[in-house]
Formats: structure tokens, C-alpha cells, sequence
């Protein structure tokens, strides 16, 4: 009997190997590739959903060649990389383009994406990148459009750290990114960056600490830079050598009577219908050089320039 049971375990020990070792650290993907290949370089799959699974926690599902690639949720630690100078697009409609739900330790980074909603007034998708757990979120040189809520939705409770570098967030029908968490603050750090064209450019609430640095909000109809928490937990936003124009608002803190704040230095707001409002328990701190160039002229109780 125990030697049944041991060649039992060695079987199932055996077997465990030989699934560990067909996840590749490196998948491909092509737009004439299969997903029933083993997606190497010379036999690619044809979408992200069908790559990842044959991809090593820790690895990497990259582009051939131009192709939509379809919706996928992650839940480990993956980098997906579509490649410089070319299309490789995720198109959906009516769910989620990407949808980050990976583990307490993971960190997942989306490079060089064209996320598309398909947002033509019907069906089109809901969320480009839809983040609820893991560690930390890298969004690197995306380009996000037309979904009918947010670009960049990062709603969560187990904290953690995002970072979005070179970047379009445009034409969605709510927020070009949205920060709404509960329980632990999630920090988010934004440079070179773009949201445009969208109700709001970017919407800080509840648990969100948001950085932004060298980059626009624009043309979005209601606010361009919003610092508002609406149920519990603090918003700050910190704007370093930015632009906000064209919109509804340029920027707004405040309205909910849940402490929210916003920290200015550099930031160039022009030609917004209205400038900068502080609202109930909203309170704008301005440091060196601030300007108001538009038609909109501040509107609130704000510190002095230091």
C-alpha cells in the first residue's frame, strides 16, 4: 500500500512539473497567430486571454505584429507589451477592456496598448483598465478611448501604487481616470500625460493620494482636476508644472464635506468657465508660480502663493 501511495505522489509531483514547465517567462502574440499554438515566438497565440495562461508568473505576453488582441483579467504578476510602432489594440464592447485583479504582491504593467470602447452611443465598452487588487499598476504609453465610463478606473481596497507615464485618456463618457477606493489609500503617480475630452479629466475621491506632473487636462466638459472624497477616507491631489484648459472647471476641491485637498505649484489654468473652486471641506494650497490666464477667475478661499 505505501508503495502504491508513493508512486501515486511521484505522479502527481511529476505532473505539477510538467505544467509549471509549459508556462513560458516569455509568450508572443501575433494577429495570424492560434491560440491552440504554444505561443512562442515561432507559433504565437492570437489573443492576450489565450497567451497568459501559458505564461510564468513574473513574465511577459508580447506583439508581433499589429492585431486587436481582446479583453483579458489578469490575476498574477504579468507584463503585456504591444510593441513600439504599431497597433496592438484591445476593442470591446459592453465589459471591461483590462481588468487587473491580481495578488497581493503583484505587479502588472500595460505598455504600449491602444485600449478602444467602441463607444458609438449603443454598446460600447465600460472600463479601458479597470484595476481592483494587486500591488502596484504600471500604465506606460497607452492610448485609451471611447468607453462609456472611464478610461482608467482604479477602484480597490487593498491599497498599492499605480504609475502612469505617456499616456491618452480621451473621449469617455465619465472620467479619463478615476481614484474611488475604500479602507487604504491608494497612491497614483502621473507623468507626461494626457485626459481629454472626457465629463472629467481626473476625478481623485475616497483613499486616493494623486500625483501629477508635466501633464493636461483638457476639454473635458465638467472639471478638468477634481479632488473630491464623497463617502470617507481623505482625496489629495498634487499638480507640479501642469495644464488644465478648456474645461468646465479647472479645478475643483471639495463639495462633499469629506476632507479633500488639492497642492498647486506650476499649474496653468486658461480659458476654463470657471477657474478653481474650493467647495465644503475643500481647501487649495498654492505654492510659487500659479496661473490664471482664461476668463474663469478663482472662485473660493485659497492660501497664499509661498
Amino acid at each position: 500500500m505505501k508503495i502504491v501511495e508513493s508512486i501515486k505522489l511521484l505522479t502527481i509531483v511529476l505532473l505539477g512539473t510538467v505544467v509549471m514547465n509549459a508556462q513560458a517567462s516569455r509568450t508572443w502574440v501575433s494577429g495570424v497567430g492560434d491560440d491552440a499554438n504554444p505561443c512562442s515566438r515561432t507559433a504565437p497565440c492570437k489573443t492576450f486571454a489565450g497567451a497568459i495562461s501559458k505564461t510564468a508568473p513574473g513574465g511577459e505576453i508580447d506583439a508581433l505584429d499589429p492585431g486587436g488582441f481582446g479583453a483579458l483579467t489578469i490575476t498574477k504578476a504579468i507584463t503585456l507589451d504591444g510593441g513600439g510602432g504599431q497597433v496592438a489594440s484591445v476593442l470591446v464592447t459592453g465589459t471591461n477592456g483590462i481588468v487587473v485583479a491580481a495578488g497581493a504582491g503583484d505587479t502588472v504593467i500595460l505598455r504600449n496598448l491602444r485600449i478602444n470602447g467602441i463607444n458609438n452611443g449603443s454598446n460600447g465598452g465600460l472600463n479601458g483598465i479597470r484595476w481592483i487588487s494587486g500591488k502596484a499598476l504600471h500604465v506606460e504609453n497607452c492610448f485609451i478611448f471611447g468607453f462609456t465610463q472611464n478610461g482608467i478606473d482604479i477602484e480597490k481596497s487593498d491599497g498599492g501604487r499605480a504609475f502612469i507615464l505617456n499616456t491618452v485618456s480621451e473621449n469617455n463618457t465619465s472620467s479619463g481616470l478615476l481614484v474611488h477606493n475604500t479602507t487604504n489609500n491608494v497612491s497614483v503617480s502621473i507623468n507626461d500625460s494626457r485626459f481629454v475630452d472626457n465629463a472629467f479629466g481626473i476625478a481623485v475621491q475616497d483613499f486616493s493620494k494623486v500625483s501629477v506632473f508635466h501633464s493636461e487636462t483638457s476639454l473635458n466638459s465638467g472639471v478638468g482636476m477634481q479632488s473630491e472624497a464623497t463617502t470617507g477616507g481623505s482625496a489629495e491631489l498634487d499638480v507640479f508644472d501642469s495644464i488644465t484648459a478648456h474645461n468646465g472647471t479647472g479645478l475643483f476641491v471639495g463639495g462633499s464635506g469629506v476632507t479633500s485637498t488639492a497642492n498647486i505649484t506650476g499649474l496653468t489654468l486658461f480659458d476654463n468657465s470657471v477657474g478653481m473652486i474650493a467647495a465644503s471641506a475643500g481647501t487649495i494650497n498654492t505654492f510659487h508660480t500659479n496661473s490664471n490666464a482664461g476668463s474663469g477667475a478663482p472662485n473660493g478661499t485659497f492660501t497664499p502663493p509661498q
